[in-house]
């Protein structure tokens, strides 16, 4: 992040003063230049002060400390004809030695220079201030240690259609996997692979469960409601298909309670070392979208996100307005404070040639590309760093050979 100013620039206006700005260009390997930033244009000055800016350091220097980074002047003209008023140049290594007097650069204009013999210089450019952040990533955080539980919840209403009919979104066909058991292999196939101990809790919502047919919108695919864990994305497939012959498909299509559910335990995790991803898959339409929106609001705050795979033909139109992509999601007049929720329709991803690998790879790509960036905002907004990666493992009893 740095912040220029300039003196005494030269008078490039006929009426006025000038109207100066920077442009920085990165020079490149074979000695061609390509700019890197553009500064805002101050109006009417020969002294301006801009405004400080952020750019990544590859971008200005591909991370050579003393590659050559070169600064042209200019004084703006409505009509695009901007007038040159000189050039200096500098590196990443001199820059970052931040204010001082290596860091105030004579403006040189070759043309004047040429003609004039008492030419001095067109003014002169100052750096008035130089701070390097460093960005952590997604896998950073990993390395660190950081946790990514990951949590299934399933749709069991009525409109999916009878599991045994071949018509329904759970018909359980011998041959081949249905639409939400692709959702679920595709995304948590990738998940996994980022969850240490492989245990996912599944949970189902919208059906009445044995013995006495009581409603729940929250139940444990596995029937354990003290340990919903299962082993793997094959023990979250068995627990589905067992649940599937046990309970009865019903209504209605509430979201809230199991957005609660995990948002419970997210909340008592705030430091970083946990994250908490939780998919549901459903064909339609929310009952309880008040609720919903209300339950993600809260859960904005806490570090998880949400995915939600649509399945079916069904509209879904509500879900588009939880993505809060375009626009950010309210409730009661309260705004979630990051974006967490990502919405996909599995029929966009559905191979027209059938080739379900395909479909199951590139649904999970989109599904899985925000989530990266709603972790990080998640531990940005916190100011949680990563913990440094541990040393690689060395296995033990193997002493270093030494030298006789």
């Amino acid at each position: 992040m740095m912040q220029f100013c300039a003196n005494k620039l030269d008078k490039k206006d006929f009426f006025g003063k000038s109207d100066p700005f920077l442009v920085f260009f990165r020079s490149n390997e074979d000695g061609t230049f390509t700019i890197c930033h553009k500064t805002e244009v101050v109006k009417n000055t020969l002294n301006p002060v801009w405004q400080a800016f952020t750019i990544p350091v590859r971008a200005l220097c591909n991370g050579d400390f003393d590659r050559t980074i070169k600064v042209e002047v200019y004084d703006w003209d409505r009509d695009g004809s901007h007038d040159f008023i000189g050039e200096f140049t500098t590196n990443y290594r001199e820059l970052s030695r931040g204010q001082s007097q290596f860091n105030v650069y004579e403006v040189l204009n070759p043309k004047k220079k040429a003609k004039k013999k008492k030419y001095i210089n067109s003014g002169t450019v100052t750096l008035l201030s130089f701070v390097v952040e460093t960005e952590s990533t997604f896998l950073d955080y990993i390395r660190g240690g950081t946790q990514i539980n990951f949590t299934v919840a399933i749709d069991f209403t009525a409109s999916n259609g009878h599991p045994a009919q071949p018509t329904s979104l759970h018909y359980m066909n011998p041959y081949q996997l249905n639409t939400y058991a692709m959702a679920l292999k595709a995304v948590g196939e990738i998940i996994q692979d980022y969850d240490s101990d492989k245990m996912f809790p599944a949970l189902g919502f919208g059906a009445k469960l044995p013995p006495d047919g009581r409603i729940s919108h929250e139940f444990a695919l596995n029937g354990n409601p003290h340990n919903p864990y299962c082993q793997g994305i094959d023990g979250v497939m068995e627990a589905y298909y067992l649940s599937l012959k046990s309970v009865q498909l019903y209504g209605p299509t509430n979201f809230a309670p199991v957005i609660n559910h995990v948002a419970r335990y997210a909340a008592s995790v705030k430091d970083g070392s946990q994250y908490f991803v939780l998919l549901i898959i459903t064909d339609g339409v929310i009952s309880d979208m008040a609720q919903t929106k209300e339950s993600i609001v809260n859960a904005a705050c806490f570090p998880m996100s949400i995915i939600i795979v649509g399945v079916g033909p069904a509209e879904f139109d509500a879900m588009e307005e939880l993505d809060g992509d375009e626009v950010r999601i309210s409730s009661r007049g309260r705004y979630a404070e990051r974006d967490i929720v990502q919405f996909v329709p599995f029929r966009d991803y559905v191979d027209r040639t059938g080739n379900h690998v395909l479909s199951m790879a590139r649904l999970a790509k989109d599904v899985l590309a925000e989530i990266p960036d709603q972790f990080l905002s998640y531990m940005k907004s916190r100011g949680i760093k990563p913990s440094p990666a541990p040393p690689p493992y060395t296995p033990p009893g193997y002493p270093l050979q030494t030298q006789l």
